[in-house]
């Protein structure tokens, strides 16, 4: 937990991160992507209810996007943890791209 003095009304507020960090989904997901260097154009290959379906990764970020909140903490969770050990993430993009695929 983390405090802010607020000088203005000699008040402390509580909030759970430090002032600066916060960042907005939509802001994490597209600066994660560029700077690992994902091919937004690349075509991923996904077997749905209906067959093959063929989607570019801007796709499922757009739809990540699109995702309540708690999915997106847990997809932003998922993602760091598997960049963490060093994985490779385009599997997990394929994963989520299942939960799209018509």
């Amino acid at each position: 937990m983390y405090y802010t003095y607020m000088s203005n009304t000699n008040t402390t507020k509580q909030s759970t991160q430090p002032k600066g960090l916060t960042m907005n989904f939509k802001t994490w997901i597209k600066t994660f992507v560029a700077e690992k260097n994902i091919d937004t154009e690349a075509l991923m290959e996904i077997e749905g209810p209906s067959g093959l379906n063929i989607m570019p990764v801007a796709i499922l970020i757009d739809a990540m996007i699109s995702a309540p909140a708690n999915e997106q903490k847990k997809i932003k969770t998922t993602i760091v943890k598997i960049d963490y050990m060093n994985g490779n993430v385009m599997h997990y993009f394929k994963y989520l791209a299942k939960a799209i695929a018509a």
